[in-house]
């Protein structure tokens, strides 16, 4: 496995075009399951881990690497399944989602592939492990199962999604959105929601959507009823990683439409690099927030709805 994201910072290419790398592997049986190449900083064996006294029990421990200490998450356990057993035969993939750095233990890691987010479907309806997931996609003629990290995450490490006293009160929107509301796109529940409750104080109904797609077609039909949707929608938050069409595509598409092109777009996303920052100037985004950070958040929300 040494070198196999050797290449990552070559990958870039592929944001904006609504593709994407899947870096694949697999936790207690044959089932396949996928994370973002771009999320990924290195894939290595797993080294010896340190435990720690009262920790979360999906965290086996703490693994010291290149400097820095990083906790590692058995995704077996986490995601509702047995835990990983003998780890000095298993790979930790370190990623990096919402500011922070973590280990995933895995059982094996099997190779990257190359998709179109076309080709990645939202998760079937119900209970137990799918809850865990944030789409599905098939290779090899078998089902790949790519995971919620940020519902992981949350349950293991919860974020306040609360906003400060201060940002609401240094900006506050002046202008009157009675009958507009703030548009979300995000396939993860738990970020759909987390942005929910940060945006709330701003006393503006809001509009959810669970992928780009979803949001394009939602925002197209309000867009009928005048010809220009910023009759009806104040602003736009959206997610990058999403099934069928990711957050730059829409964002294109948003802008290349005459009925959609006023509306603002920020994008929300976990995804991190100065490439997020030349593709926000190439689709048209007007803001680029990583995730997550409720003051953040807010304060560009409301910068913007005052422009």
């Amino acid at each position: 496995m040494a070198g196999v994201l050797d290449s990552v910072n070559q990958r870039t290419q592929l944001v904006g075009q609504n593709r994407l790398e899947l870096l694949l592997f697999k936790l207690q049986g044959q089932q396949r399951f996928g994370i973002n190449v771009f999320k990924v900083r290195e894939v290595l064996q797993c080294p010896k881990l340190t435990s720690l006294p009262k920790r979360n029990k999906y965290i086996r421990g703490v693994a010291h690497i290149r400097g820095q200490t990083i906790s590692v998450i058995d995704l077996g356990m986490a995601t509702g399944g047995r835990a990983i057993q003998n780890t000095e035969d298993c790979f930790i993939v370190i990623a990096e989602y919402n500011r922070s750095v973590q280990g995933f233990l895995v059982s094996s890691v099997e190779r990257i592939i190359n998709i179109n987010w076309e080709s990645i479907m939202p998760p079937p309806k119900g209970a137990g492990r799918y809850s865990y997931l944030t789409a599905v996609t098939e290779v090899d003629k078998e089902l790949v199962e790519i995971l919620d990290v940020e519902k992981i995450l949350h349950e293991i490490m919860p974020i306040d999604a609360e906003v400060s006293k201060e940002v609401l009160e240094s900006n506050p929107v002046t202008k009157d959105y009675t009958n507009k509301v703030l548009f979300i796109a995000d396939d993860s529940s738990v970020a759909r929601n987390q942005v929910k409750r940060a945006l709330e104080g701003l006393g503006i109904d809001m509009q959810l959507a669970i992928n780009g797609k979803d949001a394009l077609i939602k925002l197209t039909e309000l867009a009928q009823e005048t010809g220009d949707v910023t009759d009806k929608v104040a602003l736009l938050i959206s997610d990058i990683e999403m099934p069928e069409m990711d957050g730059y595509t829409l964002t294109a598409e948003i802008k290349n439409n005459p009925k959609l092109k006023n509306l603002h777009v920020i994008l929300h996303t976990s995804l991190s690099g100065v490439f997020n920052h030349a593709m926000v100037d190439k689709v048209g985004a007007d803001d680029f927030i990583a995730k997550f950070n409720p003051d953040e958040l807010a304060g560009a929300v409301q910068k913007w709805l005052n422009v």
